[in-house]
């Protein structure tokens, strides 16, 4: 079982909307099982509709967790802010499943992945704050639209990227190789206060925090608010895929 675990570790993957699950809706869902699989994991997938007990017992089988963007926004009550106009609805069954994988995750050092919506409910479950909608509150002229595809890549038509800049010293910056990397963007809301422990590591030209790393112990725990799933011919999108896979392999021989 351990050398099966360190050759294909499971990557639990929950949907990205309960509506989804129900309607059978799986196109963009689809893409991180895919680029789990293709970076060398097993992917599960984690119903959103699941009791906390049998989401416990699940979750005990996993080796680390890739947290999906989603088109729900994470209730701003949770961050002890009022509601934004341009605030979308939140997904109560989304959030209580991601909460309980991050607490699971950060007690047995299980490493994750969070992307996007991903990055956010991250920030939010460590103590932070998000911005609630960039267009208004920052009034950038830097383009970080939702619903496109990947510039450049095959799956359908260009959609906005810009460049986003890490730290010399960062996770992502020594995964990509480059201090300067271009990204897709699709996301209206972003980080406003790091959560505990997290160190920000990568910002985009106007200042919009794009990548965010777990500082509390050695767990890999990493945050992007861009769509490496979508980045299928991308060299860095894979790469930060598979050194989770490989996160995950030391953390199953550990456990």
């Amino acid at each position: 079982m351990e050398i099966e675990k360190r050759a294909r570790p499971r990557i639990g993957v929950p949907y990205r909307t309960r509506r989804e699950e129900v309607t059978g809706v799986r196109d963009k869902y689809e893409k991180y099982l895919r680029a789990v699989e293709q970076a060398g994991g097993a992917p599960v997938e984690i119903s959103l509709v699941r009791s906390p007990d049998e989401l416990r017992a699940l979750a005990e089988t996993i080796e680390a967790f890739v947290l999906p963007g989603s088109p729900a926004d994470v209730d701003p009550a949770l961050y002890r802010d009022a509601r934004h106009l341009k605030t979308a609805e939140a997904d109560a069954d989304l959030e209580r499943t991601d909460m309980a994988l991050l607490e699971h995750a950060f007690r047995e050092g299980k490493p994750v992945l969070a992307i996007c919506y991903g990055m956010q409910i991250l920030n939010v479950h460590l103590g932070g704050s998000l911005i609630q909608d960039i267009p208004s509150e920052l009034r950038t002229p830097r383009q970080h639209p939702c619903q496109h595809t990947w510039k450049g890549g095959s799956e359908g038509a260009p959609e906005p990227w810009h460049a986003v800049r890490f730290e010399p010293d960062s996770r992502t910056m020594k995964i990509s190789g480059a201090l300067e990397v271009q990204v897709n963007t699709s996301h209206h809301q972003s980080i406003r206060e790091a959560g505990r422990n997290l160190r920000v590591t990568g910002r985009a030209p106007d200042g919009v925090i794009e990548a965010v790393e777990w500082t509390g112990d050695s767990n890999w725990v990493t945050g992007v608010q861009w769509h490496p799933e979508r980045m299928s011919d991308d060299a860095f999108a894979q790469a930060l895929f598979r050194d989770l896979i490989t996160a995950a392999r030391a953390a199953a021989v550990r456990g």
